[in-house]
């Protein structure tokens, strides 16, 4: 991956393959690179070239640790788009999916297809207060053990059919211990973003060819509100994926790459 300077940031970004522009966009704490698991190999193989980068509050992205607002985000993501030669299909999950909602508004010029993945018009109580909760743990400089922050996780993002198998479960809490770090400066602001007003009426508005797609067993943004998104964008086509949480993209690969590339391939 190299820093591109854009927006009056610095943007870690990776592209593969040739053919038309599919532009991945990740949700609150992760890097890019998680796409490139099994979305990226996926895409190329169906013949697009594929961009992911790490958002910025991800480093080596900039940081921003002062904080930043989703039309920062969605202003990278538009300076991205065009730097690589868009117009673009954009890809987004959980925060990334709210950025290109909201590109789609703004840039549709730039934006060939949508795809959604567990996505929100509207803040949700649960999930706010868990991310008011990291980040006062954050400003008070708190970090959890190891083995809680794993067990959580697993259990906010997984699913029960995952999580019957204890070999699967045990690999996943490993994955996740291994993983587990107090949030940085960069994902503190990230986690902010939680704190927004309603757009759902908003999205109304959208003219972007769209797909929408909920997770079944999603605890951080439940199908219910991917759904709502969908219903409010005219003509948008609405999925649900069964028995995965809230990283459907992760747990259940080749049924939401399957939903991608037919999705892309019709446009």
């Amino acid at each position: 991956m190299a820093l591109v300077p854009l927006n009056g940031i610095e943007l870690n970004v990776q592209t593969e393959g040739t053919g038309d522009l599919v532009v991945l966009v990740m949700g609150t704490g992760s890097p890019g690179r998680v796409w490139r698991t099994y979305q990226v190999p996926a895409l190329v193989k169906a013949g697009y070239r594929v961009a992911y980068f790490d958002n910025r509050g991800i480093k080596p992205s900039s940081e921003c640790a002062d904080g930043f607002t989703i039309t920062d985000m969605v202003a990278d993501t538009a300076a991205l788009i065009t730097h690589l030669g868009g117009p673009a299909h954009v890809v987004g999950t959980s925060l990334g999916a709210r950025v290109v909602q909201e590109l789609a508004l703004a840039r549709p010029e730039l934006v060939r297809s949508a795809v959604l993945m567990a996505t929100t018009g509207r803040p949700d109580p649960v999930q706010q207060l868990w991310s008011r909760g990291l980040r006062e743990l954050h400003d008070k400089g708190i970090e959890l053990p190891a083995s809680f922050y794993a067990a959580a996780s697993v259990t906010r993002n997984l699913a029960p059919a995952t999580l019957a198998d204890p070999v699967i479960a045990r690999d996943w809490l490993q994955m996740y211990e291994f993983a587990a770090t107090m949030p940085t400066a960069g994902e503190r602001a990230q986690l902010a973003l939680g704190e927004f007003t309603p757009r759902v009426e908003a999205y109304r508005d959208i003219t972007v060819r769209s797909l929408v797609i909920g997770f079944a067993d999603d605890r951080v943004l439940p199908a219910r509100l991917s759904r709502e998104v969908a219903d409010a964008i005219p003509g948008a086509r609405y999925a649900e994926v069964a028995d995965c949480g809230h990283i459907g993209y992760l747990e259940r690969p080749d049924e939401v790459n399957r939903l991608l590339v037919e999705f892309l391939g019709g446009a």
